[in-house]
C-alpha cells in the first residue's frame, strides 16, 4: 500500500514520527510520504522509524502557494531535506507561522477568548511550524468549540473573525523549490482546494509532475475526473490519506487513500536528474 500524503508534529500532525509509522504499518502501508506543511524538519526521524520496520519513507513536504487569489498546495516527493534553499525556505516560514499565530490569537482573544501563545504553543510542541489547525484543538481542548471543524467554521476559516492572511508563494517559486531538491511536484487535493481545469493546464506549464487524484476527501466521481486530467495532461496520479490524526482530521485513515506501484515508479521517474 503507498500512502504519499500524511503530516507530523513538525507541522498540524497530531502524532510523533514514531507513532505516525507505527500507525502506517498497522494500516498496511509499506511507503508512506511525510509531506509537513512548508518543513522537513522530522523527516530524519521518520525515515529511521520506517527503516527500522522494513518500510519505505518518502522525503516530502506540502507548500501551501497562492494562485488566483485563493490558497493552494503542492506536494513535494523525493526532495532531499538537506538541500539548503530547501531548509532556509523551512526556516523562513517557520517565523513567519509563528508571527501569523500570535496575530490571530490576538484575534481570538478580542473575541472573547482567554487563549495565549503558551497554549498554542505547549500543544504543538517547542519546534512546531505552528498553524491554524493548532488553534482549533486549543480551543476544542478549551470547550470553547466543539470540533476543530467548528473551529474553522466560525473563527479561524478564510475570511471569518480570526483568520490572518500568509505570507505569499507562487507556483513557480514552489515547483522551483521543489525540483532544486531534487523533488517531484504535484497538485494536492484539487478537490478539497476546488481546482478547476485550466488551473491544472496552467500548473502543466509551470512544470508540475503529478495530480493527487486519490485522496481521503474525494468521492469515486471526482477521483475519475482527476484522473482523466491526469491523462490530458500527462500528469502522473497519486494517492494520499492527507493523515493528520483523530482529533486534527478524524475523517482521514492512513491507507484510505493508495497508488498503484507502477503510478509510483514513474512519479519517481520524473525526479529532475542532476
Amino acid at each position: 500500500m503507498i500512502d504519499l500524503h500524511s503530516h507530523t508534529t513538525a507541522s498540524d500532525g497530531q502524532h510523533t514520527p514514531a507513532e505516525l509509522l507505527s500507525f502506517a504499518q498497522a494500516a498496511g502501508v509499506t511507503t508512506l510520504a511525510v509531506t509537513d506543511h512548508d518543513t522537513v524538519a522530522n523527516i530524519e526521524a521518520c525515515t529511521r522509524e520506517a527503516t527500522g520496520r522494513g518500510m519505505r519513507l518518502v522525503p516530502g513536504i506540502e507548500v501551501s502557494i497562492i494562485m488566483n487569489r485563493r490558497e493552494v498546495h503542492i506536494l513535494g516527493h523525493f526532495v532531499d531535506p538537506s538541500e539548503v534553499r530547501l531548509a532556509k525556505f523551512g526556516e523562513h516560514l517557520k517565523v513567519q507561522r509563528e508571527q501569523r499565530m500570535e496575530q490571530m490569537v490576538e484575534k481570538i482573544r478580542k473575541l472573547g477568548f482567554p487563549v495565549t501563545m503558551q497554549h498554542v504553543t505547549d500543544l504543538a510542541g517547542p519546534n512546531a511550524h505552528l498553524a491554524r489547525p493548532h488553534l482549533a484543538r486549543v480551543l476544542l481542548e478549551m470547550n470553547y468549540v466543539g470540533s476543530t471543524k467548528e473551529a474553522f467554521d466560525r473563527f479561524l476559516g478564510d475570511g471569518r473573525p480570526a483568520a490572518v492572511s500568509r505570507f505569499e508563494v507562487t507556483l513557480p517559486e514552489a515547483i522551483a523549490l521543489i525540483h532544486g531538491a531534487g523533488g517531484t511536484a504535484t497538485c494536492a487535493h484539487p478537490g478539497v482546494s476546488k481546482i478547476q481545469e485550466n488551473e491544472i493546464a496552467q500548473m502543466q506549464k509551470a512544470g508540475l509532475d503529478g495530480i493527487e487524484a486519490i485522496h481521503s476527501d474525494h468521492p469515486p466521481t471526482s477521483r475519475e475526473r482527476f484522473l482523466q486530467w491526469g491523462k490530458s495532461y500527462d500528469l502522473v496520479p497519486t494517492a494520499g490519506s492527507d493523515f493528520h490524526g483523530e482529533i486534527v482530521a478524524p475523517n482521514r485513515h492512513l491507507g484510505s487513500a493508495s497508488m498503484v506501484p507502477a503510478d509510483f515508479a514513474r512519479l519517481e521517474a520524473r525526479r529532475p536528474r542532476a
